[in-house]
Formats: C-alpha cells, structure tokens, sequence
C-alpha cells in the first residue's frame, strides 16, 4: 500500500492512536484485566479454511469468569454450547442430541478461540509481541495448538480488546470481532455448569 494511504488509515482506525507503542497497549490491556472478574458479550466468528477454500460464519454469545470458567453459545443451523471449567471442556450439540467431555489445555485454544480471552492479562508471560498495520501481533512463546500468531485490535472502550484474528500452522485462520462487551456483571459460577437433558448421548474422551 502506499505510504500516503498508510498514514490516512492510521488516523482512521480505532483503538491504537498516534505515537502509541506495543507496549503502551500491552500495559492497557494488562491494567484492564487487573480488576476484572467476569466478561459477556457478543461475537462473530468467521472460520477460513485454507485446504477448502471455505470461509464458514458463526454468531454467539459468550461469558467468562475468571480465573477458567466460560461458556459460548453458538446460535442458528448447527446450534452448540461450548463450557470450560479449568482443564475440563464440553460441547453440547443441541440437535444431534450429543455431547463431547474432555480435557482442555494450551494445545486445545485453536479449537476453542473465545478461550483466549482469560489469557489475555498475562501477555509478557504467554507471548512475544509486535506491532504491525496498527494491530499487535502475538506470537506464543510455547506451543498452543498450532497457533502461530493472534493479531489483536484494541478498543478505547472499557473492555480494550475488539476483535482478533488467529492464524495457524497450516495458515487456517480465525477472526472473531466482539460487540455488546460487558464487564463485571456478577455472573454466577452456576451458570457455567451444564444441564443437559436426559436423552443426550454423552461421549468421554481422557487423555
């Protein structure tokens, strides 16, 4: 892109303002999780997959309480619920009436990507940092998943993260842009227990 256009955009986009260095949005980002205690809001995934060539969208809510509590719901055809309780997950597909248990741990973050925002508040110990096209770009210091690289776009707004792009090692890649973001709310832990019904078929996978 040209160098005018370049600095036009600059200007333009939200979140990272003029002089501002990786490491000042690292400390805001860091400073808002410092008092933070649970999160809800509203997502939109979109899910490339390279060797398909298929963009598939999904649209949702999630909640998390932190330190490892979290529950996503994704809505319309192929309708689930995803829970995280510490090194525990289930997936809940409402119409094949199954669910999937098993264990859920850095390697299991490229299948669960809502999961990376309890991380976020440790970014100097998770991740090497950069910044490019006025977005930071992490890279995990450990493996995660085949994750090589999360792209984060910030927000001025009380929650500082807007959107993030994850990119992996077969360069699949995953963008998820937030709305609706609220904070401390007092979401009970008992909301993050599923209830399924009785004719759900459940599957255990131990490791």
């Amino acid at each position: 892109m040209l160098c005018f256009f370049l600095i036009l955009i600059s200007f333009l986009l939200p979140g990272i303002a003029q002089g501002e260095t990786v490491d000042d949005e690292i400390v805001k980002i860091q400073k808002a999780y410092e008092n933070l205690q649970d999160i809800q809001g509203s997502f939109v995934q979109k899910s490339y997959i390279k060797d398909l060539k298929r963009t598939d969208t999904f649209k949702g809510e999630f909640f998390i309480k932190r330190p490892m509590m979290m529950k996503w719901i994704y809505k319309g055809d192929n309708a689930q619920e995803v829970f995280i309780r510490g090194d525990e997950i289930l997936i809940y597909q409402k119409k094949e009436k199954q669910a999937f248990k098993g264990r859920f741990d850095r390697e299991t973050y490229g299948q669960a990507p809502i999961a990376l925002l309890s991380g976020f508040g440790r970014i100097r110990e998770e991740f090497s940092a950069s910044m490019k096209n006025n977005k930071i770009v992490l890279k995990p210091k450990k493996p995660m998943g085949g994750i090589v690289s999360i792209e984060l776009q910030t927000s001025d707004k009380e929650f500082p993260i807007q959107s993030f792009t994850i990119i992996d090692s077969l360069s699949n890649k995953i963008d998820m842009v937030l709305s609706d973001m609220k904070i401390n709310t007092g979401t009970e832990e008992k909301y993050f227990t599923p209830s399924l019904p009785k004719d759900v078929t459940l599957f255990e996978h131990s490791q």
